[in-house]
């Protein structure tokens, strides 16, 4: 049976970039992926956007009323899918912006059409609290795998720390993408709690 893996880690892990290089294997074996972020995420538009510059359009722009596995279904059948019987795996960028039922759907294809579902996301937001997405994941996918980066200190970092203009930022709307204005930093619990210093640059 196919699983449900969902990778998480604080901003800045290499989450986009790993998924793009899972994406990059399959297809050098010669196998079809698809790839899927949720129209929540507004950066790079349609595309999936990696930290160290690289990028890719994804096959499916999920909103948050879509059905996971129709949308998959209705890719495959396009005209032009030749090769939709040897659909290898779904990857699924920014995964803490799907809702709950949307989850349940990526479970239900792995299970149900046994193909492999990777999720790639981040566990909290800026006020430590659990995306629906995120939550959905812990509770249901098959294997939970963390991807490990950095403090400015030195340390594991594990939260993501949200500057605006005067520091670091503890209210404010869960979803807002970075921009000029808003900025993330993968911080450690240590430097989390004590403001994370000046904003960072």
């Amino acid at each position: 049976m196919a699983k449900l893996v969902f990778r998480y880690g604080a901003m800045n892990s290499g989450k986009s970039t790993a998924l793009l290089q899972v994406a990059h294997n399959y297809e050098e074996r010669g196998q079809t992926v698809v790839l899927l972020k949720p129209s929540t995420d507004t950066k790079g538009a349609d595309s999936i956007v990696s930290r160290l510059g690289v990028r890719r359009p994804v096959d499916i722009l999920v909103s948050p009323e879509d059905d996971l596995r129709s949308c998959v279904s209705a890719w495959l059948q396009e005209p032009s899918r030749s090769d939709a019987a040897s659909l290898a795996c779904v990857l699924i960028d920014e995964a803490q912006f799907l809702s709950a039922d949307q989850v349940d759907q990526a479970l239900a294809i792995a299970v149900l059409e046994n193909i492999p579902v990777l999720a790639f996301g981040i566990r909290t937001d800026f006020k430590t609290q659990s995306f629906p997405g995120s939550q959905r994941l812990l509770e249901v996918a098959h294997s939970l795998e963390e991807m490990k980066t950095i403090c400015r200190c030195g340390q594991k970092a594990i939260f993501n720390g949200r500057f605006g203009a005067d520091g670091l930022e503890r209210e404010g709307s869960q979803v807002m993408i970075d921009g000029p204005a808003i900025k993330y930093e993968a911080l450690c619990g240590r430097c989390y709690l004590l403001g994370g210093g000046k904003k960072s640059d």
